[in-house]
């Protein structure tokens, strides 16, 4: 279910409880929530995946996600946290491509190749393409 992104990074769709000790059976230690609250009546609440995944002793971040875009200010944290951790990630939303996007973005800006990030999206079954300028664009503004 966890769709690796790199070595490092994984995108997945909602989680449950369960998958939150799935995660941590797996060696997770971030769990990113790129999910706004209240998406649909369906989702498991952020407090609650946050509260099992600090019991199972992962760090838990919510950079929530609609569906009208990228902020700079969720590039920029998504970039932190990325960087603030040497630990595997699992970024999750409704089907892990606000997910997926962002840690494109993220990465771009941190000055990964574009062509790369894309490709390792594709392969994990996502498409990165409606970013693709921006990614451009971020990476040839590091340095």
């Amino acid at each position: 279910m966890f769709r690796p992104l790199s070595d490092r990074v994984f995108a997945s769709p909602q989680i449950s409880l369960d998958d939150v000790a799935a995660a941590a059976g797996q060696g997770i230690g971030l769990i990113v929530n790129n999910r706004p609250e209240g998406e649909s009546e369906d989702q498991v609440s952020g407090a609650q995946i946050e509260a099992a995944a600090r019991a199972a002793g992962l760090d838990y971040l919510a950079i929530p996600v609609t569906h009208a875009g990228f902020s700079e200010a969720q590039v920029k944290a998504m970039a932190a946290a990325l960087a603030g951790t040497d630990k595997p990630v699992l970024a999750y939303c409704r089907s892990g491509t606000r997910s997926t996007l962002l840690w494109a973005l993220a990465e771009a800006s941190r000055g990964k190749s574009p062509h790369a990030l894309s490709a390792a999206a594709a392969q994990a079954g996502y498409d990165v393409s409606p970013v693709r300028a921006l990614m451009d664009m971020l990476a040839a503004n590091v340095g």
